[in-house]
């Protein structure tokens, strides 16, 4: 088996929605409809959503179609896996032929909890290159706390949106096979009081 992974430019995330209350399906569905989606390919499925393309529209996307599930004020989750690299990425979904442009812009101001893990695939440096990216979450002024399995980044929407796009860019540079897992939190009671960083 070849270990050495071709640096695809296709960028996935795989994410799940959870509103928490009983019209859950449409603040779904309103989400994915108000969110500009042009730049995605994506597929919805009984379980989750998948949108592939290059990585400023997929995270333009989340971030969108989080801020636009949010705005009832309702507690909602999302979890997903991003993923760029080997080795079952094909040219066949996906837009990469089109604008640099992101098509939803700046999200409203919104205070977002998340954790995160990062995956170097394949790097024996790994490590080194996580401690880097928690290292740049304190510059940016997004760090939260240490975890068990994971790293929490908190703060308004647009910085800590604009921290996992840097961060996940930054290692796919090093290291061709890359994954992120992500959970968000946005409108928990457990955050009253909480001031956007």
């Amino acid at each position: 088996m070849n270990n050495q992974c071709e640096r695809s430019p296709i960028v996935g995330f795989r994410f799940t929605l959870s509103p928490m209350t009983s019209d859950f399906v449409s603040v779904i569905k309103g989400a994915l409809k108000e969110t500009n989606l042009q730049n995605v390919w994506r597929h919805t499925d009984d379980v989750s959503t998948v949108i592939r393309g290059r990585s400023e529209h997929v995270f333009d996307v989340a971030k969108a179609v989080l801020s636009h599930a949010t705005k009832t004020g309702e507690h909602v989750s999302m979890s997903g896996t991003f993923s760029v690299g080997c080795p079952g990425d094909t040219a066949g979904d996906n837009l990469l032929d089109v604008t640099t442009e992101p098509g939803n812009g700046t999200a409203g101001s919104q205070y977002v909890s998340s954790q995160f893990a990062l995956y170097p695939l394949g790097d024996p440096k790994y490590m080194d290159i996580i401690y880097e990216e928690i290292a740049f979450a304190k510059e940016r002024g997004v760090f939260n706390d240490s975890m068990h399995y994971a790293s929490g980044i908190h703060g308004d929407i647009e910085p800590v949106f604009s921290f996992y796009e840097a961060t996940f860019d930054r290692v796919r540079a090093k290291t061709s096979h890359v994954v992120m897992t992500v959970t968000f939190s946005v409108n928990s009671p457990s955050h009253e009081g909480q001031q956007h960083a």
